[in-house]
């Protein structure tokens, strides 16, 4: 039988440590939830995504199909990939926190701050030229990112002092 050895923590899993992988989880499977209202409200008469409306686009789910129902297709088939995308990331941030980030394992932790941040700094500028930054849409993923950063900085003092420990 093989066993596979796992690499040694990089930190005594304190209460600081676990506190701080317990909010990136958290905030982790918000994402999760984010990404569900945005697949349901696909398959709803709002279709367009939470917080966004005739304010920002002119038109909504009727107007689309009447103008191009193959547009409105295509706008459906990018919703619930989307929505994919950001609940996997979200399950994988959820994971990475609480099965390694949590036991100090500093890989984890570089994985689980990098794959929420790439994914935010590509999604979010896009928002601000076209007036898409309105609370209701960004809101939720404002007060997620905010939880999961505080997370992360409290996670992160642990796992330094044990790198400075062992250095």
């Amino acid at each position: 039988m093989t066993t596979v050895a796992q690499p040694p923590a990089t930190a005594e899993p304190t209460g600081v440590l676990r506190l701080g992988a317990a909010l990136m989880a958290l905030a982790s499977l918000a994402f999760v939830g984010y990404a569900a209202i945005f697949f349901v409200r696909n398959f709803t008469d709002s279709f367009l995504e939470l917080g966004i409306g005739p304010g920002e686009v002119g038109v909504g789910k009727d107007e689309i199909q009447a103008f191009s129902a193959e547009l409105g297709d295509y706008i459906g088939h990018l919703h619930i990939a989307l929505s994919g995308f950001i609940a996997a990331t979200g399950i994988a941030t959820a994971s990475l926190a609480w099965f390694g980030v949590r036991r100090g394992h500093w890989w984890a932790y570089v994985t689980a701050v990098a794959a929420p941040v790439l994914g935010l700094a590509v999604a979010l500028p896009a928002h601000y030229p076209y007036n898409l930054d309105t609370l209701g849409h960004l809101g939720l993923i404002y007060l997620a990112t905010a939880v999961f950063v505080v997370g992360a900085l409290l996670a992160l003092r642990p796992l330094l002092d044990a790198r400075t420990r062992a250095a």
